[in-house]
């Protein structure tokens, strides 16, 4: 007898809820939520150009760090406020320095990122080739006839590992 009357209520309530239920709409001057789905996209899109100041490693996007949940939120309010995906790289570009960017830009202060991998990997190469041609200019030192002896031996295990006969 409970059980049936706690199923009608349950129903009843069910039924209700559906009868009072409004689909919600935005007003047209309300501005967009991470909610909006367009907004959402624009977050992920802006938050996977900007890298993690402290992984260093990682779009904000990726990075649960503390200062990349501040970034995601920044681009957030931004985007709520109408700026555009570019002015809000830019907010960040002059917060934080070309750095925040995964593609910085070619232009003096960042010559060392664009150029150091293929310098380092130049210098790597001369210093390999200069070290090989070190080593040809190297003479052989002859073996004395004790040296030679004793390497007979430990060949043919006449001597064991601790040098004894």
């Amino acid at each position: 007898m409970i059980r049936k009357f706690l199923l009608a209520l349950m129903l009843v309530v069910s039924a209700a809820s559906c009868v009072f239920a409004q689909q919600s709409t935005p007003a047209p001057d309300v501005k967009p939520t991470i909610l909006d789905p367009v907004a959402n996209k624009r977050v992920a899109e802006i938050s996977s150009q900007l890298r993690c100041l402290v992984c260093q490693n990682q779009s904000i996007a990726d990075s649960n760090a503390e200062l990349a949940m501040d970034l995601k939120k920044q681009v957030v309010k931004q985007i709520a406020e109408g700026k555009s995906n570019q002015q809000i790289i830019d907010f960040m570009v002059d917060r934080y320095g070309d750095f925040v960017l995964y593609n910085p830009p070619f232009k003096l202060s960042t010559l060392l990122l664009w150029v150091g991998p293929a310098l380092f990997f130049v210098l790597a190469l001369a210093a390999l080739f200069w070290t090989l041609a070190k080593r040809k200019k190297q003479k052989a030192v002859p073996l004395t006839e004790e040296q030679r002896k004793r390497a007979e031996a430990l060949l043919k295990g006449q001597i064991n590992k601790k040098g004894d006969h």
